[in-house]
């Protein structure tokens, strides 16, 4: 006889909601705090992250670092972010495709109270906010395509922790989401070890740099040997 749990769940068309994913290990994602979104693109081939978001927090130097719980919606409805934040865990990001749609806002000032004291790390959505006065308080970061005085509504579809685009970029649940001034990147939970290694290297390489910019020695030859390869004459 095949027992109840063994039976697998049939969610209504348009519906899923799946367990939370945990991401990497909290010392790796403590580790990224430290590294500047810029830093860890250039370790990802530099044409990965969120494009067109904006931060909505007033304080630019706010970091958001923490796994995500990812959610797709209808556009302008909010039924199943309600739901995920009754599974989310302090430190999560929760990051919202919305289809790019702000002609109605999914997230408001009461969802903040929530989010607040549900101690999530902060918040990425594909669609619009409002109450923009209450989130640039502090203590949660978010990121959005934009923002109205339009609220949504309640009625799904909507699935939860399912792989979803977000302002483009792939997010898996569970992968480590990085937001700082420059924007917002997802680095593969499996990979994020190797990434972090990666943009600690990357950034003494900089520093290096920086320090031959400042004292005037930088070496010519990095950019002249790249126009002679292309047949300029320098």
């Amino acid at each position: 006889m095949t027992s109840t749990q063994d039976t697998p769940v049939t969610w209504p068309a348009g519906y899923r909601i799946h367990p939370r994913e945990s991401g990497p290990a909290p010392e790796i994602v403590a580790a990224f705090h430290d590294i500047p979104v810029a830093a860890i693109g250039d370790s990802m081939s530099r044409h990965v992250g969120t494009l067109g978001l904006n931060p909505y927090h007033a304080r630019l130097d706010t970091v958001m670092c923490g796994p995500a719980v990812t959610v797709r919606v209808r556009p302008g409805d909010n039924l199943m972010i309600h739901k995920a934040l009754m599974m989310v865990q302090p430190g999560d990001v929760l990051v919202i495709d919305g289809g790019g749609d702000v002609t109605q806002a999914l997230v408001g000032g009461l969802m903040r109270t929530t989010c607040i004291a549900k101690r999530l790390a902060g918040l990425v959505i594909d669609g619009a906010l409002r109450d923009r006065c209450e989130w640039a308080e502090d203590g949660m970061p978010v990121f959005a395509r934009g923002h109205t005085h339009r609220g949504p509504t309640k009625d799904g579809p909507g699935e939860i922790n399912v792989p979803i685009a977000c302002a483009g970029m792939a997010v898996m649940p569970g992968d480590l989401i990085v937001g700082d001034a420059d924007g917002v990147i997802a680095v593969p939970a499996r990979e994020a070890a190797h990434v972090l290694a990666q943009a600690r290297a990357h950034l003494q390489k900089e520093a290096k740099i920086r320090a031959a910019n400042a004292a005037g020695t930088s070496d010519p030859e990095r950019f002249d040997a790249a126009l002679r390869a292309k047949g300029l004459p320098v």
